[in-house]
């Protein structure tokens, strides 16, 4: 790997564990194994490699979360798969985590791949919704907007509940309860 991916992989862990404030050049420099002037050869500073880092855990998460929701099964059975796919409860999300992040939420450019991403999994997830509606799984008044904004609420309400109680017990009972309220209406 080289010395930027190292600085790009490193960055994102940091990210994900101590936030924006807590991931000095120091603690990237050290993760990554990295020379002092490592960072600057590559970067501009901190805020071009956490962009960078950002991106890439964002374009992670779309790939993670396209291959589970454009995969096979009814479009109910694809949401379910999403919900239910594993995940390191007890973190959190990744991407989810950064939006508590008052430095990275006071930056346009560092917000932009969060926002991006999210909006991205609402939309997706409409489709899916408005898909079951066409195949008359989901009743038509259901909005696929507004269930999407629940499914991406209950994923990230969940993590942090989740990380709360320290069980995934309380992240694993909004995905039931979700998915029992979507569950299609046999006749």
């Amino acid at each position: 790997m080289s010395t930027s991916e190292r600085l790009i992989e490193s960055t994102r862990e940091l990210l994900w564990e101590r936030g924006y404030v807590g991931t000095s050049p120091k603690a990237i420099l050290e993760r990554a194994d990295a020379g002092q002037g490592s960072m600057y050869h590559h970067f501009k500073g901190k805020p071009d490699l956490a962009l960078a880092a950002i991106r890439r855990t964002a374009e992670e998460m779309r790939a993670t979360a396209a291959g589970v929701l454009d995969g096979p099964g009814t479009p109910y059975e694809r949401i379910e798969a999403y919900l239910r796919r594993e995940r390191d409860v007890l973190r959190g999300c990744p991407v989810g985590r950064l939006t508590m992040d008052p430095d990275v939420i006071a930056s346009a450019e560092l917000r932009a791949p969060v926002d991006e991403t999210l909006d991205w999994l609402r939309s997706r997830i409409a489709g899916i919704v408005e898909e079951g509606q066409e195949q008359g799984l989901f009743p038509p008044s259901l909005d696929g907007e507004e269930i999407a904004a629940a499914v991406v609420a209950t994923v990230q309400g969940g993590y942090v509940l989740a990380r709360a109680s320290g069980s995934p017990a309380a992240f694993d009972a909004g995905v039931r309860g979700l998915l029992s309220l979507l569950a299609p209406r046999t006749a």
